[in-house]
């Protein structure tokens, strides 16, 4: 997992340690000291951590425009032990609304298992997104982490997608992309 970097060809215009607004600014990162773990397994130092002991996150991209944001995530969502969804939506999540973002693409395909828990949070964000006419999507989530989504009916606040090819895409683009996808399912 050491060797897993977080998507990095949208960096020549959007890092998240530079943008004020972001949860992460003014973080600094080393490319050679591994500290963080997922379990026993280092992982690439240049994911952050934002109060799970076993999901970390980077974010990718954000538009304060269009209110989206790209979020790639790795390791283990672990509602039921680590709380994962609370975490991730107060320290990560609630910053960003407040800034206007209702529009999220979660890149899960580096998130190895999902273990659920209760329904709250998703249905709370779910609800505050609604509002806005936002949506959140999972994108690429293995096949065992979905089955598990599903079973606890979690897609009906995050909608899970495929789209392997998704690192071919420009940031509007694959925001576009989503959007005109949801608004069709949707019927808007």
């Amino acid at each position: 997992m050491h060797d897993i970097e977080p998507f990095y060809n949208w960096r020549h215009i959007y890092i998240s340690e530079e943008d004020p607004r972001s949860p992460f600014y003014g973080r600094t990162y080393s490319e050679f000291e591994f500290s963080q773990t997922v379990y026993n397994y280092y992982i690439h130092p240049q994911w952050d951590d934002f109060g799970s002991r076993t999901l970390y996150l980077k974010v990718i991209y954000v538009d304060y425009e269009l209110n989206f944001a790209v979020i790639e995530m790795i390791g283990e969502w672990n509602d039921a032990i680590e709380n994962d969804i609370m975490e991730l939506k107060r320290e990560v999540m609630d910053m960003f609304y407040k800034q206007g973002i209702t529009k999220y693409i979660l890149i899960a395909e580096n998130v190895m298992n999902f273990h659920s828990s209760d329904k709250e949070y998703y249905q709370e964000w779910y609800e505050e997104l609604s509002e806005e006419n936002g949506w959140a999507v999972a994108l690429n989530m293995s096949d065992a982490a979905q089955y598990d989504f599903r079973k606890k009916k979690l897609h009906y606040y995050i909608e899970l997608m495929e789209l392997p090819e998704w690192r071919t895409y420009k940031p509007y683009h694959l925001f576009k992309k989503i959007d005109d996808i949801i608004q069709n399912r949707i019927g808007m």
